[in-house]
């Protein structure tokens, strides 16, 4: 695909989507956005634009499952690709809310495929999940591993995948990067840009930075009787812009070969709950209080990604660790104690 390109960025408000945003208008990308700010808020364009110094493009407030609305979008410009973000993404939130996943995320991504398909587009990068692998086992999980997706999340994007890899068979045409990856984590070093999740964070970063600077009292981790050194779940930790960067080189490579294409995004390595949180501990200077609770449905011991087939492919490793993703996440969280709803501080300001 020649540069710079037109490409449609899905959740672009959202965490992930907003640091991609940035990526892209880095890069020479011109962006249209779209989003129903369900999790997220327009507020981030303003960033996005302070960091990247260019205006984002286009921006709309809707739902993809909007198929009317969305077809308006792409009658308005001509789109060369696809960045599909807009999901939910909550392990245990899907357990309590299947239908509403389900309808989401697999509901949004037939809607988009769809509008994609009568307006002549058919290159798309489609942000998975290693969580369909489930209970797998101990070790690196490479792309060939048995989908065993343990909650509706992960059901959900096995379903997309299973989606695109149908449309893909059906009209060679098409070409899909699917990126599969566990929790990416960790903020933009400006700390304009991170993860502000509405009402109480689902996921473990914001839980804990949030705890780290006040706002809740203390953290909860879910289970402590695993088959692990610590008893705590592992997870192959990435850091959102290592994440948002194997985005952007996907979309470098969607002339490659047509077809669906699944690569693993990760570290290779695993690190447990308290890891983070004394990781955690560390970057913000003061031990981070929490409590082991029982189990949380739908989670699993330990899932970490082998990422060497991406690494083989396009060249691209991440190159950021947890001690980053826990320094970046407590500077954004320390300058913008309420989110976004506040007014962030210089990021000159004393840490507390």
């Amino acid at each position: 695909m020649s540069a710079p390109s037109t490409v449609l960025v899905t959740g672009g408000a959202g965490f992930i989507g907003s640091h991609a945003c940035v990526e892209l208008l880095d890069h020479g990308y011109e962006l249209i956005v779209v989003d129903s700010y369900s999790n997220s808020t327009p507020q981030v364009f303003a960033r996005v634009e302070r960091i990247a110094g260019r205006f984002v493009g286009a921006v709309y407030e809707l739902d993809i499952r909007d198929r009317h609305a969305l077809s308006a979008v792409f009658d308005r410009h001509s789109v060369d690709a696809v960045v599909h973000f807009a999901a939910h993404k909550a392990v245990g939130e899907s357990t309590r809310m299947p239908i509403e996943y389900y309808d989401t995320n697999v509901g949004g991504t037939t809607a988009l495929l769809r509008t994609m398909h009568e307006h002549g587009v058919h290159h798309l990068v489609f942000s998975s999940s290693c969580s369909i692998y489930g209970d797998a086992g101990h070790g690196p999980l490479d792309e060939a591993t048995p989908a065993r997706p343990a909650n509706p999340y992960a059901a959900s994007k096995w379903a997309c995948e299973q989606i695109l890899a149908d449309v893909c068979r059906r009209r060679p045409e098409y070409t899909v990067l699917c990126l599969r990856y566990f929790n990416p984590v960790g903020a933009h070093p400006s700390g304009l840009l991170g993860e502000d999740p509405p009402g109480t964070p689902e996921n473990l970063m914001p839980y804990l930075a949030q705890v780290a600077v006040g706002r809740r009292e203390q953290l909860r981790v879910y289970g402590g009787d695993y088959p692990t050194p610590d008893g705590t779940a592992i997870r192959d930790y990435i850091h959102v812009l290592d994440t948002v960067e194997a985005h952007r080189v996907a979309l470098d490579h969607l002339d490659d070969a047509p077809g669906m294409h699944v690569y693993n995004l990760g570290l290779g390595h695993g690190s447990s709950v308290l890891d983070v949180v004394a990781a955690f501990s560390r970057a913000c200077g003061r031990p981070v209080p929490y409590e082991v609770t029982p189990r949380r449905p739908g989670d699993v011991a330990e899932l970490v990604a082998d990422a060497s087939a991406v690494a083989r492919a396009w060249g691209w490793r991440p190159l950021r660790n947890l001690n980053d993703m826990c320094r970046d996440a407590w500077r954004f969280q320390r300058l913008n104690p309420h989110g976004y709803a506040g007014s962030p501080r210089r990021p000159g300001s004393k840490e507390c």
